[in-house]
């Protein structure tokens, strides 16, 4: 009868994951293509509004996710931001420097977020790199069952924190030199060139960005993973939820 009651029990649902191929498509993909031929593949739009359905590719699929996942993150809104003041900028006609100080800005705000975020009740780096819906957090926190190992992964998780914010201040760094040297139009001037500036800006940034701080972020989770095997002596394969080894052995039938 306690086998019945077992098998019946529901799992938990498990949260729909994004569509990684939807996001490129929308938010690099999509924009990039029609800010630097949207003009010559449609002639009827004039260079602001290009701009406009440029952006509204990445502002539609916020909306599409936020419906269908039911979610919205830190990340997902400052892109969200993001987008929006690119428009605006754009479309106000305000000079390339104001657009390079919104790039260097954004990720400046995220990095000094991502540190606060120590001082509260969820830091960052709980959220992003022990995402529950991917990791079984409470077998985890279960292993560190002494003070002092939960003392020592906290000093882990503000170590982990501080790598992952330098990835944010080389971003902006990045996004400045990259902005100051590719977008040089006033829009005043030359709305469709500058325009195809802010395509090939986007994936230059997007590609070298990748390539200067991904290190970082794997770095973080190296420490990260690093400091749970020496406290618990869980691997990442222990702690996943596709592979958990932990679940209830069937009972033989008396």
């Amino acid at each position: 009868m306690s086998d019945n009651a077992q098998e019946s029990t529901p799992k938990p649902a498990t949260e729909r994951r994004e569509n990684i191929w939807l996001n490129l498509l929308f938010n690099l993909a999509g924009p990039i293509l029609l800010l630097t031929k949207g003009e010559k593949w449609f002639s009827f739009l004039s260079a602001p509004q290009v701009l406009i359905v440029a952006l509204l590719f990445p502002i539609g699929y916020f909306l599409y996710d936020l419906k269908t996942r039911k979610k919205v993150n830190g990340l997902s809104v400052l892109g969200f931001i993001s987008v929006l003041l690119t428009g605006g900028i754009g479309l106000l006609k305000l000079s390339p420097t104001v657009f390079a100080i919104k790039e260097t800005l954004l990720p400046l705000i995220m990095g000094v977020a991502v540190v606060a975020s120590l001082k509260t009740k969820k830091p960052f780096i709980r959220m992003f790199l022990l995402n529950p819906s991917v990791l079984d957090t409470a077998k985890l926190e279960s292993h560190l069952d002494t003070p002092e190992k939960r003392t020592t992964f906290q000093q882990v998780l503000v170590r982990c924190t501080w790598i992952f914010a330098a990835s944010f201040l080389v971003s902006a760094a990045v996004n400045f030199t990259l902005t100051r040297m590719i977008v040089t139009t006033d829009p005043n001037l030359d709305q469709a060139a500058y325009n195809a500036e802010l395509g090939t800006q986007t994936w230059v940034s997007w590609l070298v960005m990748t390539v200067l701080t991904l290190p970082l972020m794997v770095m973080s989770m190296w420490v990260l993973f690093k400091g749970i095997r020496e406290l618990t002596g869980l691997g990442m394969e222990d702690l996943m939820h596709d592979a958990k080894k932990d679940t209830a052995p069937t009972k033989t039938e008396q």
